[in-house]
């Protein structure tokens, strides 16, 4: 029995309550889903600007009708210091994803992502620790590396941030680190590298690359690269990263007070990820036969990204189930399913 399993099984003996925010969102409906079927009681909290009823649809069909009676929802907004206390209350383990997420959003938005992602974040923070709850797990960012050149990327190292978005999410770490010197509440930061799977919305300005990319295809449309396709992720698949808000909430106090790698330590170049998409389309019966449309680079875009995961391998437990090309095996027949007949 793997750790995680272990403390599967712990949560199923002995039931907790958690908050998870940005909850009818991508990463916040997955951690709903499989809490839930923990036998978990779970709070709620979205104002859905980015999440969607939809979500939390799928997730009430996924789990039994018993599970499904330990969630209890608010429609509110984190920038609202009532509504996070509220959401507090009573809560042993906070999972804190709410966020305005996306670097081009944040070009043409800054003061909206910093409402959000710094005021927001201080709102959560100071209602988890007046609320005194056993945990707080926060969603960090590998986008807090900005221009440091070093690979594989060590939490300890960080270079200038490239994004209004980049340099919100390195201010939450701030403020983490601050409330443990002022206050004794000690948090743990994951910083995700790509996340990606199931429920992640492929509509929209600001959609992540693989639901994007997948759309297109499925659709018979022109995919776009930014810059010549050699730029390179650390691509994550969703159950990696709710294994790690798992370990990170469950974690003892000496692992916490500190950031994490949520990440495979892998490369895909965008080439590469184009490929390995039209090939598992492929297996779906959906044949793409375009070749990839190249345009300018993107801006505060770096140019490569990939993790170094020996911290949280050592101190969480954590061990990634699923590799880039097994995530993206397992993703392919939800989005074909999220778009039955839609070829041109």
């Amino acid at each position: 029995m793997t750790k995680y399993q272990q403390i599967q099984q712990e949560l199923k003996n002995s039931p907790k309550t958690w908050l998870v925010t940005g909850v009818a969102g991508f990463i916040g409906s997955n951690l709903l889903e499989t809490l839930l079927s923990l036998n978990q009681r779970v709070v709620g909290l979205d104002n859905f600007i980015t999440g969607y009823q939809h979500n939390l649809d799928k997730v009430q069909g996924s789990v039994s009708e018993e599970e499904w009676q330990g969630f209890r929802f608010i429609e509110g907004d984190i920038c609202n210091l009532d509504t996070c206390k509220d959401a507090c209350h009573g809560v042993d383990y906070v999972l804190h994803q709410a966020a305005l997420g996306s670097v081009p959003r944040s070009l043409v938005d800054p003061i909206t992502t910093n409402s959000t992602n710094i005021s927001g974040f201080l709102n959560m923070l100071v209602a988890a620790r007046d609320a005194e709850v056993q945990s707080f797990t926060y969603a960090a960012s590998s986008s807090t590396y900005g221009d440091h050149p070093a690979l594989p990327k060590v939490e300890e190292n960080i270079g200038n941030p490239l994004s209004p978005y980049a340099v919100t999410k390195y201010v939450n770490e701030l403020y983490a680190s601050v409330f443990v010197r002022s206050y004794g509440f000690k948090t743990i930061g994951l910083r995700y590298f790509n996340i990606f799977g199931k429920r992640q919305d492929p509509n929209g300005a600001y959609a992540a690359v693989i639901p994007l990319w997948t759309a297109a295809m499925i659709n018979d449309d022109t995919v776009f690269i930014n810059g010549d396709g050699e730029t390179s992720r650390d691509f994550c698949f969703i159950e990696n990263a709710v294994q790690a808000n798992i370990h990170a909430a469950t974690a003892t106090d000496e692992a916490k007070d500190s950031v994490y790698n949520v990440a495979v330590g892998d490369r895909t170049t965008l080439n590469e990820l184009f490929s390995l998409i039209k090939h598992n389309l492929a297996e779906h019966g959906i044949v793409y036969g375009q070749d990839p449309s190249y345009r300018d680079f993107r801006a505060g875009d770096v140019r490569h990204s990939q993790a170094d995961t020996t911290k949280i391998e050592t101190f969480l437990g954590y061990q990634p189930e699923y590799t880039v090309g097994a995530g993206i095996e397992k993703a392919m027949g939800w989005y074909v399913h999220l778009s039955p007949g839609s070829r041109k």
